[in-house]
């Protein structure tokens, strides 16, 4: 059951070759997006930056995800694009966070049936601390509908659930 041997009829058992790393990295490429991702944090392209900040540390996450009316994502709005925002002079109640926000298609998303082995090369390649889990819209090619979100924590509870007895 662990991997390390096979069994043939009339044979018995026998080594697979495989070390107990291969067979880690085995499992971990069988784990997918769909049985992890937790619910995303979201707010309208006309949110004011005030309103955003408050909703990002209210939910206890790094980033928002910003979308349209017709509720396709429009953007993502990160801890350092607020802070930035809060640095100048303008009024944070009344600038929306599309001004702020890094727009599609600059966005690195991730589908439910996606790896988090994938998920997680994404994160690391663009240096990013969460991935939209989007679908596309049925009547609307090339646009995307938020249905979740993974996040470096996320992949740090999978991890600590890997390892415990």
């Amino acid at each position: 059951m662990a991997g390390l041997l096979e069994a043939r009829p009339r044979v018995g058992y026998f080594y697979s070759g495989k070390t107990a790393n291969q067979l880690m990295g085995e499992h971990v490429r069988n784990l997918y997006v769909r049985d992890y991702k937790s619910m995303p944090v979201v707010v309208q392209e006309d949110t004011s930056v005030y309103d955003a900040i408050c909703s990002m540390f209210l939910e206890d996450v790094g980033s928002l995800y910003v979308i349209k009316k017709e509720g396709q994502l429009a953007g993502v709005i990160s801890r350092k694009d607020l802070l930035q925002a809060a640095m100048g002079k303008q009024d944070l109640h009344t600038m929306p966070v599309g001004v702020v926000m890094t727009r599609m298609p600059n966005i690195i998303t991730c589908q439910p049936d996606d790896t988090l082995f994938e998920a997680a090369l994404s994160m690391m390649r663009h240096e990013v601390d969460s991935l939209p889990v989007v679908r596309p819209f049925a009547d609307r090619p090339g646009e995307w509908e938020v249905i979740g979100r993974i996040s470096k924590t996320t992949l740090v509870k999978v991890f600590v659930e890997l390892g415990q007895p």
